[in-house]
């Protein structure tokens, strides 16, 4: 089973691109982020004809997210548990029954947070406790899970080309880099960092001043998986090359394969 993430940056602007990719790479899962769509306005058609289940949790103009699978779905619901008051479509999560385990899949984007400080900042760094909870709760399940998705944190300074152009940005900022490091703390385990280490692997390039042909990019899209789905764990990777193709998003989807 191989799950996929990718932040489209709107699904109006990206759909060829992403198609194109679906054809070729063929994932079975994909948790999408900023799909910038209502629910009534995303082409489901797109992606029901080549096979995928389909569901959204859309917002006008801004954040939304979905899951595509190539698997029934089962038990879906959206928006992070905590703050009935929170109207942006960041959270959306199934259980993905395979051939051999079932995998709760949880999509979610991240608040960016900028600028700092300020409320932005401010709604983050609350998000990412609400998003604390729903960890533990998962970890506490003791079932494959895995919470995939735009943390919009990096996470460490080798995951940056540029490590202090961020040191005060909402994306790197200790705060941040600590909320960060308690929810992984609870036991889960990066997809990506654990098959390849080192510096240079990134999954964001900004379209400003050359950042892809500088390389200049930024690792900010993540899988973490509880243990017992790290234990199925049989491979993981970074898509880089689509970044490279026409009218891509400013992200490229990272993913895990699953023997479930």
């Amino acid at each position: 089973m191989r799950i996929a993430t990718f932040n489209i940056n709107g699904i109006k602007a990206r759909h060829e691109a992403l198609t194109t990719w679906l054809d070729e790479a063929s994932p079975d899962v994909v948790v999408l982020q900023e799909i910038k769509s209502v629910d009534e306005g995303f082409p489901r058609e797109l992606f029901e004809d080549r096979g995928y289940n389909v569901h959204t949790h859309g917002q006008k103009s801004f954040n939304g997210v979905a899951i595509l699978s190539k698997i029934p779905l089962e038990d879906v619901t959206t928006g992070l548990p905590g703050d009935d008051e929170d109207e942006q479509a960041r959270w959306i999560e199934a259980t993905v029954v395979g051939d051999k385990a079932a995998v709760r899949v949880c999509g979610l984007y991240l608040p960016n947070g900028n600028p700092v400080p300020g409320p932005k900042y401010d709604y983050k760094l609350s998000w990412m406790e609400r998003l604390r909870a729903r960890a533990e709760a998962l970890m506490a399940a003791e079932e494959p899970a895995l919470m995939a998705g735009d943390y919009n944190i990096i996470q460490q300074a080798e995951d940056a080309a540029k490590p202090d152009a961020w040191r005060e940005d909402a994306l790197f900022r200790l705060e941040s880099r600590a909320a960060f490091r308690k929810i992984q703390h609870l036991g889960f385990t990066d997809a990506f960092r654990a098959r390849t280490s080192g510096p240079g692997h990134y999954s964001f390039w900004d379209y400003q001043a050359g950042a892809w042909q500088r390389n200049n990019g930024i690792l900010i899209d993540h899988i973490l998986m509880t243990p017992q789905c790290a234990d199925l764990m049989v491979d993981a990777g970074i898509e880089k090359d689509l970044r490279g193709r026409d009218k891509p998003s400013d992200h490229v989807p990272v993913w895990v394969e699953l023997d479930a």
